[in-house]
């Protein structure tokens, strides 16, 4: 017998009001796997209308070997609800991407099942978080661990090779000039690594965001960035945030390196910075027992290759990079500022390059905090 075609979809599935206020994707579907619904956060989700959702079957948005389809048949046979986390969910039209999936029979109408998807986005990003954190502080203690066993010994043998050079010939000076540059180079990365110490608390002060940005574009068009179009769309409407000053240039100017090497073989190399307010982000930090508020959001976004899909867990890690000659210092740096402000930075791929964001609270983190 087939299940009877719902005209008054309203009416059957409690109110469109009501579902297309969740912030969950949701989508409904008969027992012939047609599209009978789709909430506003669906239109999001999967890119695609309301309208033309409902033409589809499930196997039309999806690929055929989709868990959802599994996962749809469980619900069906056990006639109760299936919870899958982090399962990976692609459209014929977008990418694959990590959600939490509800699949549970509707509740009086069992013909018809509903789909509810949730983004696995924050959990993740509260994960980065913590890994980062932690491979900071191992980087920290290895600093130190260096400065004080490492540093010494090499002035020792940077020495030592002064004074040979001396008493060598002409030919075999360019010996010990190895010997001083590479002495000097491993004192270098040590002092980059001291950086990530935690020193004195931040000293707070009201600054502006959009000064800060101008001031790194400044300066960027004057050296690494003169060849590149450098666009910006800024929020007029932003207020001021409780930062240092110094810490913040130090952040986007980090990033908006990164861009400017990243888009060097671009036909028509650009940058665009963005600002923005998000209301409703909200997050608990590690490392804090408290949640905070994170709604101004800045991103840099490049036209360049992307970032490898491989080093998208580690990027912010300490000696991750995809420069030849980087350190892989960079990155870390930034992620570490921009938790000492109480904020998330993360970035992802999009079809025309990288995007890096900044999630910060507008005071500090403990005004911030709840």
């Amino acid at each position: 017998m087939r299940p009877q075609r719902v005209e008054n979809k309203a009416d059957l599935f409690g109110g469109n009001e009501l579902l297309n206020a969740l912030p969950q994707a949701t989508i409904v579907i008969d027992r012939s796997d047609h599209i009978c619904f789709a909430n506003h956060a669906a239109e999001t989700f999967f890119e695609q209308s309301t309208s033309f959702l409902v033409k589809l079957k499930l196997d039309e948005l999806v690929p055929f070997d989709s868990p959802l389809i599994s996962l749809v048949a469980q619900a069906r046979d056990r006639q109760s609800s299936i919870n899958e986390y982090d399962v990976e969910i692609s459209t014929r039209k977008t990418k694959a991407r990590p959600v939490d999936a509800l699949v549970t029979p509707v509740p009086d109408n069992p013909s018809y099942t509903m789909l509810q998807f949730q983004d696995r986005g924050m959990a993740d990003r509260i994960t980065r978080q913590i890994t980062h954190r932690d491979a900071t502080r191992s980087v920290v203690g290895m600093a130190m661990v260096l400065a004080h066993e490492i540093k010494n010994p090499l002035a020792g043998i940077r020495g030592a090779a002064q004074l040979l050079e001396q008493s060598l010939p002409a030919d075999e000076i360019n010996l010990t000039a190895l010997i001083r540059d590479e002495a000097d180079r491993i004192c270098d990365l040590v002092d980059r690594m001291e950086v990530f110490a935690d020193r004195q608390p931040i000293d707070y002060e009201p600054v502006n965001i959009h000064a800060i940005l101008d001031h790194v574009v400044d300066v960027a068009q004057m050296g690494f960035g003169a060849d590149i179009e450098i666009l910006k769309d800024y929020d007029p409407s932003l207020p001021e945030i409780g930062g240092d000053r110094n810490q913040l240039i130090q952040v986007f100017m980090n990033l908006l390196s990164n861009a400017a090497h990243a888009v060097e073989q671009s036909e028509r190399p650009s940058i665009r910075l963005t600002t923005a307010y998000r209301p409703g982000v909200k997050l608990s930090l590690p490392g804090s027992g408290s949640r905070v508020n994170l709604p101004l959001e800045v991103q840099v976004i490049d036209n360049g290759p992307g970032i490898p899909e491989e080093l998208m867990p580690s990027l912010f890690d300490p000696f991750v990079t995809t420069k030849r000659s980087g350190k892989g210092l960079g990155l870390a740096l930034v992620s570490k500022i921009v938790r000492d402000h109480g904020g998330v930075v993360e970035c992802e791929n999009h079809p025309k390059g990288a995007l890096f964001r900044i999630l910060l609270p507008l005071g500090t983190p403990r005004t911030q905090s709840e």
